[in-house]
């Protein structure tokens, strides 16, 4: 009796945690990894906003006249509402990366959808006036049943990532990520960075790497080529007409200034 327990919880867990892993993570089902587009290369931030680094990351931005798709955290949304509008107001998109950095192999997709992503999405909403539609989970991990929620009625692109480079780790230094980076990206590439290093397993210091390695691929990509755009503009030719590469957006007057000299 106890072995068949133990044996349904063990199939229960493949089922729900390993099984999604396969599908969206290997396989690329459900979810969107990376762009069509032959000369488009897409950045994306994850875990913020963070005030220290983030203003410093929007200036770089905004200096190489890039739009990139910032996906936030609720509960840091509701900190630093500034650094939100900021992200709008020139032209980022923003997209949802849960409440709190939690996995969803932990909670049930209603868990999910309603203190996870809606609430998060609700946070951005009333910043904003714009409602998110892009969500990636932590570590780009979902449970069995948000396959089905998110896929058929929650509203929401699940996006993960074709170029990840552990930006995250201290280890990972601004050469070393530029090299990473410039030998990964390819047309059509979705890379995930990351612009605060206070989640689980993240160094604390390693954003201020980030944005000095990502300094140089900026320009690298742009002198092979390359349009730096939002995921949504990558996908959708309504975000492509709205936000085309060298069109001023709307500049909000900085809230939050870097820390960082």
């Amino acid at each position: 009796m106890l072995m068949t327990v133990l044996q349904l919880v063990i199939l229960f867990i493949v089922i729900y945690m390993l099984a999604p892993f396969v599908i969206t993570r290997i396989c690329g089902l459900v979810v969107v990894r990376r762009g069509k587009a032959t000369r488009q290369v897409a950045f994306t931030f994850d875990d913020g906003p963070n005030p220290t680094y983030t203003p410093r990351l929007l200036d770089l931005l905004q200096a190489h006249g890039v739009k990139a798709t910032f996906f936030v955290l609720g509960s840091e949304a509701e900190k630093y509402p500034d650094i939100i509008q900021r992200m709008h107001q020139e032209g980022h998109q923003i997209g949802i990366h849960n409440y709190t950095h939690t996995t969803n192999w932990v909670m049930t997709p209603g868990e999910v959808k309603r203190e996870q992503v809606d609430m998060s999405a609700d946070i951005v909403e009333r910043i904003i006036g714009e409602r998110p539609t892009c969500y990636r989970p932590p570590w780009g991990i979902l449970n069995l049943g948000d396959l089905f929620s998110f896929r058929s009625r929650s509203g929401y692109r699940i996006v993960l990532w074709s170029v990840m480079v552990g930006d995250w780790k201290r280890s990972t230094t601004a050469e070393r990520l530029r090299s990473k980076l410039m030998r990964r990206i390819t047309p059509g590439a979705i890379v995930v960075l990351h612009d605060s290093g206070e989640t689980f397993g993240a160094d604390a210091g390693a954003p201020l790497q980030m944005i000095a390695g990502l300094d140089a691929v900026l320009k690298e990509v742009r002198l092979q080529g390359y349009a730096c755009v939002r995921v949504d503009e990558m996908l959708d030719p309504y975000w492509r007409t709205r936000y085309q590469i060298g069109a001023g957006a709307p500049i909000m007057k900085k809230s939050y200034k870097s820390t960082i000299h």
